[in-house]
C-alpha cells in the first residue's frame, strides 16, 4: 500500500537515515564506546574529530567550511562578552541563509535539492548551538574561560547525534556531563542499547502504519474533503495529526537520545504525549524539552 507522501519531514529524514545518517550514527556509537573503554579522558576530542569527519563526508568540504566559519565567527564575537552582540551575530548568520545570491551559490555545491536542504537544516540547528555556547562564554568569569575554549566549542557544535536535527542541549549541561568520567560497564550499556532499539523500532513501525493507512496530511492538502466533513470528523483529523507529530518525534529525537545515553550523557526528556496536554503552555514545556530549557536559560 502506498504511503502518504505529503509529510515532507518524515519522508526526508527517513530517506537520509536509510542512506547514510544511521550508518554514521552507528560509527559514532562505535567510536564513543571504544573511547569510553580505552581513553575516557580524551572522549570529547575523539567524538569531535568523528563529528567533523562525518560532517565533511555528508556535506562536503564546502558545507563543513560553512559550519566551521559560523562557529569561528560566533566565538570571535563572544570575546566581547556582550549578550546583545552575541544575539545580533546569531541572527545575522541565520539571515544569510535567506540571501538569494548565497542560496544560489550553495545550491550549486550539490547535485540534488535534498543535499542542499540537509545543509540548510544543519546550519540552522548549529546556529542555536553556537548561540548557547557564546552566551555561556559571556556569562562566565575569567576563571572559567579554560572550560569555554574554542576546542570545547567545536566538541559541542560537531557532536554528531544532535548534529542535523537536534534535540537541543545547552552547552553548560553538555560540558559538565561530558567532563564527568564514569566507570564503563559493557553489560549495562548493552541492555540500554537493546531496549532503546526495541522502543524506537516500535515507534517507527507505528508511524509507518499511520502514514500508510491514515493519509492525514493528504486529506489536509485537499479542500473538498475538509469542507464536506463534520466538526467531529475535523476534530478527529486534528487529533490524528498531532498524534502522528508526537510519534514522529519519538523516533526523530529517540535515536539521538539513545546515543546520548550511550555516551554517558543525560538527554532532554522525549516528547510528552499530546493527548495528556490541555494547553499549549504545557505543550512547549513538555514536547521539545531541550528547546524549552534553551529558552529559559
Amino acid at each position: 500500500m502506498p504511503q502518504d507522501p505529503m509529510d515532507f519531514e518524515w519522508s526526508y529524514w527517513i530517506e537520509w537515515g536509510r542512506e547514510r545518517i544511521l550508518w554514521l550514527l552507528a560509527g559514532h556509537l562505535l567510536v564513543s564506546q571504544v573511547s569510553r573503554l580505552l581513553v575516557e579522558k580524551y572522549k570529547p576530542w575523539c567524538l569531535m574529530v568523528y563529528g567533523m569527519a562525518a560532517c565533511w563526508l555528508l556535506l562536503g568540504i564546502k558545507g563543513f567550511a560553512v559550519i566551521l566559519l559560523h562557529a569561528t565567527i560566533s566565538f570571535a564575537v563572544a570575546q566581547f562578552q556582550l549578550s546583545l552582540l552575541t544575539w545580533l551575530c546569531s541572527l545575522t548568520l541565520l539571515s544569510t541563509l535567506r540571501i538569494p545570491a548565497v542560496e544560489e551559490a550553495k545550491r550549486k555545491w550539490y547535485d540534488t535539492e535534498n543535499e542542499y536542504y540537509l545543509l540548510l537544516f544543519t546550519v540552522s540547528v548549529r546556529c542555536l548551538f553556537c548561540t548557547s555556547f557564546s552566551l555561556e562564554y559571556c556569562w562566565h568569569g575569567p576563571a572559567q574561560k579554560s572550560s569555554h575554549s574554542f576546542l570545547w566549542m567545536l566538541a559541542y557544535v560537531f557532536y554528531y547525534p544532535t548534529f542535523h536535527n537536534g534535540p537541543l542541549m545547552n552547552f553548560d549541561e553538555f560540558s559538565k556531563q561530558m567532563r564527568r568520567q564514569e566507570a564503563f560497564c559493557f553489560k549495562t550499556n548493552l541492555s540500554i542499547l537493546i531496549m532503546g532499539i526495541i522502543r524506537i523500532f516500535f515507534w517507527w513501525c507505528l508511524a509507518e502504519l499511520m502514514i500508510h493507512l491514515m493519509y492525514i496530511h493528504a486529506l489536509y492538502s485537499s479542500a473538498p474533503p475538509l469542507e464536506s466533513a463534520s466538526y467531529w470528523a475535523l476534530g478527529g483529523l486534528a487529533l490524528a495529526q498531532v498524534l502522528f507529530f508526537y510519534v514522529k518525534y519519538l523516533v526523530l529525537y529517540g535515536v539521538p537520545a539513545l546515543l546520548l545515553q550511550m555516551d554517558g550523557l543525560k538527554p532532554p526528556a522525549l516528547p510528552c504525549c499530546v493527548s495528556l496536554m490541555h494547553s499549549f503552555t504545557k505543550m512547549w514545556r513538555s514536547f521539545d524539552v531541550g528547546l524549552h530549557r534553551f529558552l529559559v536559560r
